[in-house]
């Protein structure tokens, strides 16, 4: 295992639900180890030119995980690169197996309390709203959370790394991704 993840070490994707750090988390790291930062949802922004909320809304998921498989399948040759993948990104078994192939998979781990703290006062988050784009209720989107998390983290548990985040601050995070990427960035 350790020779394939050798191989892949241009590319070091994040993931994990939205709310766990990487965007935080990611330019970080590439800062730390030297290598270049993309956030995909922020990629796809500039490109559509609409914030991912407006994409939601007015051309839909669908027309979203297009334009992100597109953006992937020209980053995935870019050698020195942390990639900040959305929530969503992985949930796509063809995505995820270019994804896992091209680069080092790290998962941002939280718990779902956590990120009902983290994600409960946001209003940009669309997976999270109701059919009109109104913020959900608390009981309402603590469902809402759990049931996200019990689809992906099957998914996102297949990483090469995993990484908890709940209580623990930026720095040391990043130096506990660093520590562990260490010995595969040789």
């Amino acid at each position: 295992m350790t020779d394939q993840i050798s191989l892949r070490k241009d590319r070091i994707f994040l993931m994990g639900f939205m709310g766990s750090g990487k965007s935080t988390i990611g330019p970080i790291l590439a800062n730390t180890i030297g290598y270049d930062f993309l956030d995909i949802d922020r990629a796809i922004e500039t490109r559509t030119k609409k914030s991912v909320t407006e994409i939601f809304r007015e051309d839909g998921e669908q027309y979203f995980r297009s334009v992100e498989r597109d953006i992937i399948s020209q980053i995935i040759a870019h050698p020195r690169l942390v990639v900040s993948l959305g929530g969503g990104t992985v949930t796509d078994p063809e995505l995820f197996r270019v994804i896992a192939s091209s680069g080092i998979l790290v998962y941002l781990k939280v718990t779902p309390e956590q990120l009902y703290r983290r994600l409960h006062r946001k209003t940009d988050r669309p997976l999270l709203a109701d059919i009109e784009g109104n913020r959900l209720g608390e009981p309402e989107l603590r469902d809402r959370i759990q049931t996200l998390y019990t689809s992906r983290e099957p998914i996102y548990s297949k990483a090469d790394i995993v990484v908890m985040t709940d209580d623990t601050r930026v720095g040391i995070t990043v130096d506990q991704i660093v520590k562990l990427l260490s010995r595969h960035l040789r």
